[in-house]
């Protein structure tokens, strides 16, 4: 019989991941490594212009060579129903058109596909890509954001927000206005892109991709091919890397599905990595204008915030730059705008902090500005402006750490000994100086369901379309099953990545815990429950009328609290009852309760870094990072991704910046080679501190949303160093040596 001394809960533990031996080992199938039979391979040819039509297309050669089965265009088909049907394309996740793939000759950005060459190999695929011979009518491309912001236009779905009196800013005795700058920075997941589609009838199609959202990813096939609900299946087990970038249906993937119709074959299209430059989303480019007014003793008194953005002349993607001004300080007076330009580029997608993440750069830069110029210290400023409640609509929070972040995060770093003047500090060649900034993130719940099936041998199957594109999803979720199940957390597996699965929201906007987790949750208490009227009617006890308060459910087994020797394990529990199992499913949503309050995380970043006074190179030598995301369900794999977000903060401030060339409207760094990116040697001293503080209003386990909070406002946090290292201000990311010599 097993131990009836308390067991340790599995939530909250370091847990190592329950598919990491499979990842490592190559076991794990990514997007284009699923064995599907009689597959054939797809190579797309894309624009070599930005801008114009196509005039001539000739693929004769290409239909001639070795193994090819048919060259793919616009002229040949056969087509997506929802292009020709307005509305049936009328998505509620994306305003405007997403690209027509293959539906005309229009060219609309740089590498657009213009065929998809079939073939029975990949080497016969790639040949025949390579002789396809395209003549375009040229139009001058519109690429560049500064030369366009006049025909700035407001988003469909970004309001402008005021709060009290516009530009009160103005009327305060200490002032700060500046335009900062972020670039546009690519995904570039270790894992490409890549589709495998077959069409098992005309009205039943199947696709392996990398997606974070299968469920939606589902929906968005069933509105593009006019399909039934159970005429599509997503199938994306496994995530090497997302980011946000595989948060929607990309080209590629309709081109595989065009191209299986059209040779009656699964077909595989796999993305080089300079098409991931153009074709997988990016985070845009953004100016921004923040000014901040504040009294003689540091009160803010009013905040403006102008953002521009850019989008696709072909659809419109706005993101949330300044949602975090609107929440992060006590101020009375607050007014924001975003407006986005159309240009000839491909269209944006969610990256990592979308928005949020180039927002904070601007609002935390210039919040260390105006302590400059009040000669204030950083963080009491950032003190003296806390919000004791959400300044948007004045609701309480449902949580907030964020002074112990401060707090904690000031005294581990060592920030009392911070000198006030920047230079102040050096060691040898090297300038040292020390910046602050404050993240705020969104912390919800969605809806969300679960399926839990007890199996005979007392084993546990946990199911929903939810996805893990590396956090550790699936490790989690069986920590939690396990501690709501009772089932040994050795004896439980977590299935996901797949349509078919009961529904789930897409792995972004840090929510997949919180929702998935409920639903999971749920589903194991409600089985739960199950076992314990299973107990109480069981004909040892049935005698004793036992009520399922008095039952202990634990680590596999069942007893009567005062009996604790008589054990029955689950097996032997369903066995007695003429049971081969449980199998329940359930949907958590949310609460009315969290109406009533507002939902964050928050963090707190300190940073040392260190200047080369006569090159002018930047290094990161030491991070604090203090996090309050509620209850910390495994502390392993949180701290994980917070260092994920530190590494991605330092690229995203020193090194990430994607190139165009506005004459032709194309990157000319779209590779890894000149697309810099950090390196282990770029990484220091990472300490991660949580403030395990659970929030009592978002969900039953406690939790909040950490998967984007770790990065936002860590470049200002870099900036804000850099400053004091040197006394110069770099307002453009990312801060390379040029701009502090210069």
């Amino acid at each position: 019989m097993n131990d009836t001394s308390p067991t340790t809960p599995a939530t909250g533990q370091p847990l190592s991941r329950v598919d990491g031996r499979q990842k490592v080992t190559g076991q794990a199938r990514y997007a284009a490594e699923h064995a599907v039979p009689g597959v054939v391979h797809g190579v797309l040819v894309t624009s070599s212009i930005a801008r114009g039509r196509i005039v001539r297309l000739d693929t004769a050669a290409a239909e001639q060579a070795p193994g090819v089965l048919a060259i793919l265009t616009h002229r040949n088909s056969p087509g997506v129903p929802a292009y020709q049907n307005a509305q049936a394309n009328n998505n509620p996740r994306l305003e405007g058109q997403e690209l027509r793939v293959f539906h005309d000759e229009q060219i609309h950005f740089s590498n657009q596909p213009v065929a998809l060459a079939l073939a029975d190999t990949l080497e016969h695929a790639q040949h025949a890509a390579a002789l396809v011979r395209v003549l375009y009518e040229v139009l001058k491309p519109e690429t560049d954001l500064s030369a366009h912001r006049s025909r700035g236009i407001k988003p469909k779905k970004a309001d402008d927000y005021l709060r009290g009196q516009p530009n009160a800013y103005r009327q305060a005795p200490v002032q700060v206005a500046q335009e900062y700058r972020t670039p546009v920075q690519v995904h570039n997941p270790l894992e490409p892109h890549a589709a495998i589609a077959h069409w098992n009838g005309p009205q039943q199609l199947t696709v392996y991709n990398k997606t974070q959202a299968p469920a939606l990813a589902r929906q968005d096939l069933m509105r593009m091919f006019q399909l039934p609900e159970d005429g599509v299946r997503v199938y994306s087990p496994v995530v090497g890397g997302a980011f946000g970038g595989a948060s929607r249906i990309w080209p590629q993937e309709v081109a595989a599905i065009l191209g299986a119709r059209l040779t009656g074959r699964p077909v595989k299209v796999a993305l080089r990595r300079d098409q991931m430059f153009n074709l997988v989303g990016y985070r845009p480019y953004s100016i921004q204008k923040v000014a901040l007014g504040a009294t003689a003793d540091g009160l803010l008194m009013g905040i403006t915030h102008e953002a521009l953005g850019q989008t696709s002349r072909h659809e419109e993607f706005a993101e949330r730059i300044v949602d975090p001004t609107k929440s992060a300080y006590r101020c009375p007076n607050l007014n924001t705008t975003y407006q986005l330009v159309p240009l000839d580029l491909s269209t944006p997608a969610w990256t990592r902090g979308p928005g949020e993440a180039s927002g904070s750069f601007a609002l935390e830069s210039a919040m260390d500005e105006l302590a400059v110029a009040l000669k204030m210290d950083p963080l009491a400023l950032r003190l003296k402006n806390f919000a004791p409640t959400d300044p948007v609509g004045d609701k309480p929070w449902s949580s907030n750490q964020l002074r112990q972040c401060y707090e904690r995060g000031a005294e581990t770093f060592g920030w009392s000994r911070r000198p006030a003047q920047p230079r102040a500090t050096r060691d040898g060649e090297w300038l040292v100086g020390w910046g602050l900034s404050m993240g705020i993130y969104k912390a919800e719940r969605s809806k969300a369901s679960a399926r839990a099936q007890l199996f005979a041998d007392g084993r546990l199957l946990v199911q929903s379309a939810t996805a893990d594109a590396g956090p550790g999803t699936a490790t989690i979720m069986c920590q939690i099953a396990a501690d709501a199940s009772g089932v040994p957390l050795e004896y439980v597996r977590f299935e996901l990545g797949d349509s078919s699965l009961p529904p789930a929201p897409g792995q972004f906007g840090s929510h997949t815990a919180a929702s998935v987790g409920t639903a999971v949750h749920t589903v194991c208490m409600a089985l739960r429950q199950q076992l314990l009227e299973l107990a109480v009617h069981h004909p040892q006890w049935a005698s004793r009328r036992l009520k399922p308060s008095d039952i202990i459910l634990a680590n596999g087994v069942v007893y009567p609290k005062q009996r604790p020797r008589e054990q029955l394990t689950y097996a032997e529990l369903l066995r007695q009852h003429s049971l081969m199992g449980l199998d329940l499913t359930r949907e958590a949503d949310k609460s009315p309760e969290q109406e009533r309050y507002s939902g964050k995380s928050f963090c707190a970043n300190f940073v040392e870094v260190r200047v080369h006074e006569a090159t002018g190179q930047v290094r990161v030598s030491r991070v604090v990072s203090a996090l309050d995301v509620g209850r910390v369900l495994n502390p392993k794999t949180a701290r994980s991704q917070v260092y994920g977000s530190v590494v991605w903060g330092i690229g995203m401030a020193l090194l990430e910046e994607a190139r165009l060339d506005h004459r032709f409207g194309r990157y000319t760094n779209n590779q890894l080679s000149e697309y810099h990116i950090p390196v282990n040697a770029d990484i220091p001293a990472i300490e991660v501190l949580f403030m395990e503080e659970p929030d009592q209003h978002l969900d039953p386990m406690g939790a909040k949303g950490m998967g984007e909070i770790g990065l936002i406002g860590f470049t200002a946090a870099i900036a804000n160093a850099v400053y004091h290292a040197t006394g110069k201000r770099i307002r453009e990311l990312p801060i390379t040596p040029d701009k502090l010599m210069g």
